[in-house]
């Protein structure tokens, strides 16, 4: 039985088929992780839900920021949402909307695999967190996502501040942190505080600022963390974590790392001819 964790697939249904195909993947015993923005500028983001969803407990996903913007969407009214993008309306117009869109709500912020020894976020950990200190976080937020008033919070969702998370937080504005560290960090300063600015490969951000995962004084990794979000750092491979998007919906690749093999093992393929034409560089 293989275990492969993919990076942000972003609607690029075609590199994905391929991917899984140059895989090898067999459904009857094997297993693929999706670190997150399953939808989003690929277009083909409906045929990518219902092509993971369709895998059943195959497939495990955590919860990107490109999701979780589709989820926050699907909350306004019926006008507001025919203003998006083609891409995102062609889900929320769909007629299996609603099996998607709740399907999509129920994903995790946090995968922990004890038998793999892997643990696998969208976009990071707090520098002070512990394995067991973010698990309880992401429990926190995975419980109102799945609640009653889930739409509320989606409404109240995005935001640049706290950019801080402390444990002194509460409410919305504790849920929020969590959900921009777990979906949206990419440096943060010594004390953790992200900045939402600097988005480069790192050595291009101002001074004070760190890869999440290279603070100073950072908490002990106790697992190692398969991450996606951040194109311009590309695939990365040290201090304890594993970067898997390079970059495929702006004409990179789509990257998977086997978890299961010992030493880690990576395959990609090229993206589509027509997305390096019109790459445009990361949001």
């Amino acid at each position: 039985m293989a275990t492969w964790a993919i990076g942000d697939v972003q609607g690029c249904l075609p590199e994905l088929l391929r991917l899984i195909e140059a895989l090898r993947f067999d459904p009857a015993h094997d297993r693929l992780w999706f670190c997150g923005d399953l939808v989003n500028r690929g277009g083909d983001s409906l045929e990518v839900l219902r092509l993971v969803r369709g895998l059943g407990d195959k497939a495990v996903v955590t919860l990107g920021n490109h999701d979780l913007s589709l989820l926050a969407v699907a909350q306004r009214d019926e006008a507001a949402q025919a203003r998006v993008n083609p891409e995102l309306r062609s889900i929320l117009f769909a007629p299996d909307r609603t099996h998607l869109l709740d399907w999509l709500r129920t994903r995790r912020l946090l995968h922990h695999d004890v038998q793999l020894g892997y643990t696998m976020v969208h976009a990071g950990f707090a520098p002070r967190w512990n394995l067991r200190h973010a698990q309880r976080v992401a429990t926190e937020v995975e419980r109102e996502l799945r609640g009653p008033h889930h739409g509320r919070m989606l409404q109240q969702l995005f935001g640049n501040r706290p950019a801080l998370w402390h444990p002194g937080l509460k409410g919305m504005e504790r849920l929020r942190a969590s959900i921009n560290v777990f979906t949206r960090m990419r440096f943060v300063d010594a004390r953790g505080r992200m900045d939402f600015d600097a988005k480069g490969a790192p050595g291009t951000q101002p001074a004070g600022l760190y890869p999440w995962f290279e603070v100073p004084g950072i908490a002990r990794r106790e697992t190692p963390i398969v991450f996606g979000h951040w194109s311009a750092l590309g695939r990365f491979a040290g201090l304890g974590v594993y970067g898997l998007d390079t970059g495929c919906v702006w004409g990179g690749r789509l990257t998977a790392m086997r978890l299961d093999s010992g030493e880690p093992q990576f395959v990609s393929v090229a993206a589509e001819t027509t997305r390096r034409r019109d790459s445009r560089g990361e949001e």
